[in-house]
């Protein structure tokens, strides 16, 4: 485990051993009330669990428990909402959606910091368990060499389609088909179509957009494997975009029901991908086993549908064919925002 998984993973212990020592939101293990003392940040006199005057706390613990607690709660004020959160999130969505949405806030954690958490320890278990972007691209199949399998196949391809055109006639419209043909071939193979500049620099020009054929496609090019990292990193950065490109798909659904609005579809799409960042950090600590990944595949397979089902329905109160139609519209919708979001981090890879 490398420096950033380890110090992540001390945190989080950290927090589940304060809340072993602090069960109620600091309070002491029973619940009698504490008798009454003098504040230490203030001097008042307190006959609760926090001062009336300033709101400190009256038991002070002084432990290296308090001090991960204390790293959790200045970093996500998750305190111990997440243990009311995390099992409603897990096997009850739509009630906790729901019941946030109404207004039932203070005893969970909001889905915005539920967001960050997952996304925060989702990327740590990643590149714990060695989950990363390759630096290098291998010269197989798909791989720049002159020798390659991918290049010897699209030279064949060229080389037919070329004396398949010297044997036309100038007149014949098969001509217009096998230049097209030869067109898209040499794109492939990276030798057209090229403009040669000065000092014999080589431009590509394949979209005719200067900077899309400049500033991304030359750098997939050039350094697939750099830019494969540098999406890893994106993803990680601007997971947050995930959030409102989904919300206009689900409002989408619900366009006719105007007792839901845009705040109700947010907390539903945030709350959805937090789990479903927990569910892959429980699919790569599973892979990690032996014959684990086939397990991990069968988990998603299964949790992934059903939580969204799930949350439909009884996070908008549906019935059951309502929920079932919007699932499968939805589905769709969820392609089409991961392909918006790939193309998001393409473009942000080049810069």
């Amino acid at each position: 485990m490398n420096g950033l998984g380890e110090g992540i993973g001390a945190a989080i212990e950290g927090a589940l051993y304060s809340r072993a020592v602090e069960p109620v939101h600091g309070t002491q293990a029973t619940h009698t009330a504490p008798a009454p003392s003098q504040c230490a940040n203030c001097g008042a006199m307190v006959s609760g669990h926090y001062c009336a005057q300033c709101g400190q706390k009256a038991d002070v613990h002084r432990s290296l428990a308090a001090i991960g607690h204390d790293i959790m709660h200045g970093v996500l004020h998750l305190d111990g909402k997440l243990w009311h959160t995390l099992p409603l999130l897990a096997f009850k969505p739509g009630k906790l959606t729901r019941r946030y949405i109404e207004g039932e806030r203070a005893k969970f954690v909001s889905p915005m910091a539920m967001f960050l958490f997952s996304v925060f320890a989702m990327f740590a278990v990643f590149q714990a368990v060695g989950l990363s972007a390759p630096t290098e691209m291998p010269t197989g199949m798909l791989g720049t060499g002159e020798n390659s399998a991918f290049q010897s196949n699209i030279r064949e391809q060229i080389t037919q389609l070329e004396r398949e055109r010297d044997s036309l006639a100038k007149t014949d419209p098969r001509l217009a088909e096998i230049d097209s043909e030869l067109t898209g071939l040499n794109m492939l193979l990276g030798n057209s179509p090229v403009e040669v500049g000065g000092a014999g620099s080589v431009k590509f020009n394949v979209t005719g957009i200067d900077w899309l054929d400049d500033g991304i496609i030359e750098k997939w090019k050039r350094n697939p494997g750099l830019m494969l990292y540098k999406m890893q990193a994106n993803g990680y950065k601007f997971s947050w975009l995930l959030i409102p490109l989904s919300i206009p798909f689900v409002w989408l659904l619900f366009a006719w029901r105007r007792e839901f609005k845009a705040y109700d579809h947010a907390v539903f799409v945030t709350y959805s991908l937090s789990f479903m960042s927990l569910l892959f950090i429980a699919m790569s600590l599973l892979s990690t086993v032996r014959d684990g990944a086939g397990w991990a595949a069968v988990l998603f397979a299964i949790a992934a549908p059903l939580h969204v089902y799930k949350q439909l329905r009884y996070g908008y109160g549906l019935t059951r064919f309502s929920a079932f139609w919007r699932f499968c519209v939805l589905f769709v919708c969820i392609m089409i925002v991961t392909v918006l979001f790939l193309q998001s981090l393409l473009v942000l890879g080049a810069f």
